[in-house]
């Protein structure tokens, strides 16, 4: 070590010596970034950036070396074989490229520091050509112990120093370990190998270069070297900005709602979660404010969903004016946004909730149109109504919902007595859904039959659910949370299909009657759905038919009558159902050719005991008569009532008396064959024949 120190304070240039070691350090910083983005891309982008680090290494090494020996003092005529000194920069370039190609393959310790020792034989191998090369005026000899141990140190050193960059466990400081070690690998070798050369003068005449020459020509070489680093660095940091760009670009995508720039359900869920832990830190409350917009759908089906989406955007601005230090506001999806904040006063969360309340229900003016939206607002406390992130967003969302079932002007807060039947049909739309995907439904079939001809001409489809814990659950149940959630259609869909389905595989040519709902009528795609079951079914349309109520048609009675004529265009017979009660309007009548009425159970029910429902019946026979439209008469349970019609010249009947709704097989026998029959002995679930 002596004899090193000697070297280079004695035998060498101090300035040309400082001006190597800060290209050896500024190169090997930019190797290690370089080598760094070859570890972390794969296939044609790793290959670039193991090229990179390659000419970076070897532009580095070379550069190194020839500035250190242009700071040696020979004290004898120096030259430079042209040829071996670009063959050194190559075998620089090349040797360290496979060293840094190898550590690179596969990560791991072993084929790091492996590498590792290829780079350093590679630096090895560049500073004894770049010695050949270097010719003198006098004997050179070399002291082999001092040789062997610059190329040992180059070796541990450099595998040492791959090993550093290819470490997951140095963290943040793997970068600054391993460019140390690079530079100890190239200084090392080269300064402790200049320490073994011993030069004998053969003439101490003039040298080709002053040192003045010398300087100049060690500035320009190393000049040219931190041009070739200093590119591979920029080309690195550049690389490492644009994907650092990107990903937060793309976090910011993940994390936020592209329409309207509020935090989305991820980011939500992650701020309640600190916010939990800041209340249970400090002893707080902490509200959670769940909001749905009242009157957006109004806004997207008049005026299109151009002029919704600039009504979020005007309104999310609004929320976000509305927030104080230490609140939020996010939108989970369509009309639904939910805010938390913190609080130690109940007047607090008051007045935050009175915020949202003014920034919601104040009107929206854009272009032409003013839309006053409002909110249905529910509210659920930290940790008075739950003590985790789930159960307390799920009882705000239980207080939104009451509060837009009732209607409710002000925000509703979190009963637990009150939203337990929120929850419970909650639940259940979600085992309907269930339901409805796994095929776990079931149809049953009530006969409808001729009263003169005791015939049956049909069977009403019958939809039944039993849920695998509640048992039964009767469809004037969970039919209407259909509606309310969004299911209407998959259920509308899914017993059209099962009943053409079972038709179908009848031994006999009876009809199948399936109703229809308001909310279904009012799809532009029923016709094509209907045509395309029966398509795939077999089922001929004239066995098919539909049954609707006129509250149905007159929500939207255009269209709807639109969509009837769709609908009887392709063969389905139409019938009105529960005629007598609702509109009972005779211009729906006049407006379309229904292929049978049927008279509401309400008038048969009382025709034991009121005249004035005979007389109705009567008439509404006759009205029947006259436009020559069948009645089928609802409800039929005893035999008097059965009379009754056959006196007034009833066309059809159904009810328990002919025959309860049962499941598969449909034998399509009379329910008249073993006439007479008597009233059931149990009085029947009225309930559980509703369709």
């Amino acid at each position: 070590m002596i004899d090193v120190a000697l070297c280079i304070a004695r035998d060498h240039d101090p300035w040309l010596v400082l001006l190597a070691v800060f290209v050896c350090c500024t190169g090997a910083f930019a190797i290690a970034q370089m080598f760094g983005r070859a570890q972390a891309t794969t296939g044609g982008q790793r290959f670039g950036w193991l090229f990179l680090t390659a000419v970076g290494a070897g532009a580095t090494i070379w550069c190194t070396h020839f500035v250190a020996m242009l700071a040696y003092k020979a004290e004898v005529p120096v030259s430079l074989d042209p040829v071996l000194t670009i063959v050194s920069l190559i075998v620089a370039i090349a040797g360290t490229g496979i060293g840094f190609a190898l550590a690179a393959w596969r990560r791991n310790l072993v084929r790091s520091a492996l590498g590792g020792g290829v780079v350093g034989l590679a630096i090895s191998t560049m500073h004894f050509t770049g010695m050949a090369a270097y010719r003198v005026d006098g004997l050179v000899t070399w002291r082999w112990s001092y040789v062997a141990a610059s190329v040992l140190c180059s070796v541990i050193f450099a595998g040492a120093a791959l090993a550093a960059l290819g470490s997951r466990k140095l963290g943040r400081y793997r970068v600054a370990t391993g460019t140390g070690l690079l530079v100890t690998a190239i200084a090392t070798l080269h300064f402790v190998a200049m320490t073994a050369l011993e030069i004998t003068p053969l003439r101490l005449s003039e040298t080709p270069l002053d040192p003045g020459q010398m300087q100049a020509l060690g500035l320009a070489t190393a000049l040219v070297g931190l041009v070739v680093i200093a590119t591979g660095v920029f080309a690195a940091l550049i690389d490492r900005w644009t994907r650092s760009d990107a990903m937060e670009r793309l976090h910011h995508m993940a994390m936020n709602d592209a329409l309207t720039g509020l935090p989305n359900r991820v980011s939500f869920q992650e701020q309640l979660a600190r916010q939990l832990d800041i209340a249970r830190a400090g002893g707080g409350q902490l509200g959670v404010v769940a909001i749905d917009l009242n009157r957006f759908k109004e806004i997207n089906d008049v005026h299109g969903h151009k002029a919704g989406d600039d009504v979020l955007v005007a309104l999310a601005q609004r929320l976000r004016g509305a927030m104080s230090r230490g609140e939020m506001v996010a939108r989970l999806g369509g009309d639904e946004f939910v805010a938390i904040t913190r609080f130690s006063d109940r007047a607090q969360l008051v007045g935050f909730t009175t915020r949202i309340g003014a920034a919601l229900d104040t009107p929206v003016s854009l272009g032409a149109f003013e839309a006053r939206v409002g909110a249905s607002i529910g509210v659920a406390v930290y940790p008075q109504d739950a003590a985790n992130a789930h159960v307390l967003t799920n009882n705000a969302d239980l207080a939104m919902y009451r509060a837009k079932s009732e209607g409710a002007v002000a925000p509703c807060f979190y009963d637990a007595a009150l939203d337990e039947a929120i929850r419970e049909r909650r639940e259940l739309a979600n085992d309907l859904r269930v339901a409805i995907d796994g095929n776990l439904l079931e149809v049953h079939y009530q006969v409808q039959a001729s009263v003169t001809t005791h015939a049956v001409t049909g069977y009403e489809a019958l939809v039944r659910w039993k849920h695998p814990v509640r048992g039964n659950i009767s469809p004037e149940i969970f039919i209407p949370i259909a509606e309310e959630n969004g299911l209407i259609l998959s259920l509308g869909e899914w017993v059209m299909r099962r009943a053409c389905t079972d038709a179908v595989s009848w031994e006999h040519d009876s009809k199948v009657a399936v109703n229809v709902s308001a909310v279904q009528l009012a799809h532009a795609d029923l016709p094509r759905l209907f045509h395309q079951i029966m398509l795939e079914t077999g089922l001929p349309p004239r066995r098919l038919e539909v049954e609707l109520t006129e509250t149905a048609i007159m929500s939207d009675r255009v269209h709807a009558l639109h969509v009837l004529r769709q609908i009887k265009a392709l063969g389905v017979g139409v019938a009105l159902d529960d005629f007598g009660t609702g509109y009972s309007s005779l211009e729906t009548l006049r407006a379309f050719p229904f292929d049978k009425i049927k008279l509401d159970r309400m008038f048969v029910s009382e025709l034991a005991d009121s005249p004035q429902a005979t007389a109705i019946i009567r008439a509404v026979l006759a009205l029947g008569k006259s436009l020559a439209i069948p009645v089928l008469a609802e409800g039929i349970e005893t035999e008097q009532q059965l009379q009754v019609l056959q006196r007034e010249g009833c066309d059809e009947a159904q009810g328990f008396l002919l025959g309860y709704p049962h499941p598969l097989p449909v034998t399509g026998r009379s329910p008249f064959a073993d006439r007479p029959l008597d009233v059931p002995a149990v009085e029947p679930d009225r309930k559980s024949n509703a369709a």
